[in-house]
């Protein structure tokens, strides 16, 4: 069995995997409730389990919590786990910027879409928007722009007389209340975003690229997006489970 992590800003998702792509089991929670004595609670799924110390890795953009699962998985279960940026990864991808500045969640996507064939933009609808670069088996660095959820949060806390508003389609531009006007400027807008940053990623690389989707909003959003686009749900999780499998 494989032990797969993704811990991120808002949410941590711990998979366990037989050899194949099936997801066995799953546990995700909100990243801000993790402590030793929660994180032991929710890890009962390994109870029983035979896992190999060479088939866990995991990704993380938060050190504090990678620190307490880490601690977590020793005392309690007596395994030991890898972070991806402890590895060696030129044999998958070769990161053409400082490795230090770009979040291991973003550097294994970009290595589960790499096929040493394709160029690959992968946007990732996360706590921040996040778009990747990828050219055959090169990672060229990526755009970062605020997520969809903070955004809203943001916006609803700094303004009075703005609510919460959840994120959702609309099929009018001009809204006829505060509620609509939001909702229309975070859908369309994010759109917008969306198709004019891919459009200057190509010009400025004067490639063409297949476009990869992944995240809360994906499903949301793709239909919209002016080039074709799959939509990868679990995508870094299943990355990071093709990174362990070679």
């Amino acid at each position: 069995m494989y032990l797969i992590g993704d811990i991120g800003n808002t949410e941590t998702k711990i998979c366990l995997f037989q050899k194949d792509k099936f997801i066995f089991r799953k546990v995700q929670f909100e990243t801000k409730k993790m402590s030793q004595k929660y994180l032991v609670n929710q890890l009962k799924i390994l109870k029983g389990k035979k896992i190999l110390n060479k088939n866990i890795l995991f990704s993380s953009v938060v050190p504090k919590a990678y620190r307490i699962v880490k601690k977590v998985l020793k005392n309690d279960f007596n395994l030991k786990s890898v972070e991806l940026k402890e590895l060696n990864i030129s044999k998958f991808i070769k990161i053409k910027v400082n490795k230090k500045q770009v979040g291991s969640d973003r550097i294994a996507n970009a290595i589960g879409v790499s096929n040493g064939k394709n160029n690959y933009i992968v946007i990732d609808l996360g706590t921040a928007t996040t778009f990747d670069v990828i050219v055959k088996n090169q990672y060229l660095g990526g755009v970062i722009a605020p997520g969809l959820d903070l955004s809203l949060k943001t916006l609803s806390s700094s303004a009075s007389l703005i609510p919460v508003v959840k994120f959702n389609k609309i099929k009018k531009v001009v809204g006829k209340n505060t509620t609509t006007a939001v909702r229309s400027g975070f859908y369309w807008g994010y759109i917008g975003l969306i198709n004019n940053i891919l459009k200057l990623i190509k010009i400025e690389t004067k490639k063409s690229f297949k476009i990869i989707i992944t995240g809360g909003y994906s499903h949301f959003l793709y239909k919209m997006i002016k080039n074709k686009t799959a939509v990868k749900k679990d995508l870094t999780v299943l990355s990071l489970l093709k990174i362990v499998k070679n």
